[in-house]
């Protein structure tokens, strides 16, 4: 992204911290923000429980420009302008798609921070979705350090499939780690990935855990699809 968006960025941060999360919702307390690397490629992985989460993590972290994924559907119309002028790009969920993976990698070659749910859906609140495939293989192929977040109180404002409520939401950024930090080099891609992929679930639910939220390990083995940042 163009660096003249950095003004843009920032005020349209500052305005949804100050106004939507400040007045609307109940407030949003950031805990941790001294873990975030403050240059460099950066993967930021959050838990992923409501629409809330992208929004709460980029304006909980306004010392660093985010780019996030987001799904195809959602650029159409005005508030796919706006959006990708915040810096999201499309992903095609379900197909593996090689494009969102190139420019992800494109992203942090260049020292971006770059948001990815590493669930790739949004969970029940109750239960950790399994780590994606490709949450694994971006961290491997770019050597950047993963910062675990734990979020506490989007789903109660914003819960799947149900009515929320006004309530604080916290975001807690945990100590960032590398694949390469978990991963031993025992020359099986596979056990090398579900070992990266149990730490990252098991750093996420520790924070949450921690903040007030209980949530349990998941339930089913990795997927294979492309981590993506919302959906609908």
């Amino acid at each position: 992204m163009a660096k003249h968006y950095d003004g843009w960025y920032r005020f349209v941060n500052w305005l949804v911290r100050t106004v939507y999360f400040g007045a609307v919702t109940g407030g949003l307390e950031s805990v941790g923000r001294e873990n975030i690397p403050k240059t460099g490629a950066v993967i930021i992985a959050p838990i992923h429980v409501s629409h809330l989460d992208p929004p709460a993590t980029g304006c909980a972290m306004p010392q660093r420009r985010l780019r996030f994924m987001a799904k195809e559907e959602l650029f159409k119309g005005i508030f796919g302008k706006i959006i990708f002028s915040l810096g999201a790009f499309p992903v095609h969920r379900g197909e593996g798609d090689t494009e969102a993976i190139r420019k992800s990698l494109a992203m942090l070659e260049e020292g971006e921070a770059l948001l990815v749910h590493p669930e790739g859906t949004r969970g029940d609140g109750i239960h950790m979705n399994p780590i994606n495939k490709g949450t694994a293989m971006l961290a491997k192929r770019s050597g950047a350090p993963v910062v675990p977040v734990g979020i506490i109180g989007s789903n109660i404002v914003m819960p799947r499939g149900a009515k929320g409520k006004r309530h604080r939401i916290k975001v807690v950024f945990g100590k960032p780690f590398t694949y390469a930090d978990v991963v031993a080099t025992t020359g099986n891609e596979k056990l090398a990935r579900e070992a990266f992929s149990k730490t990252l679930a098991e750093r996420i639910r520790q924070l949450c855990n921690e903040n007030g939220f209980e949530v349990l390990p998941a339930l089913e083995s990795v997927p294979e699809a492309v981590p993506v940042s919302s959906e609908t």
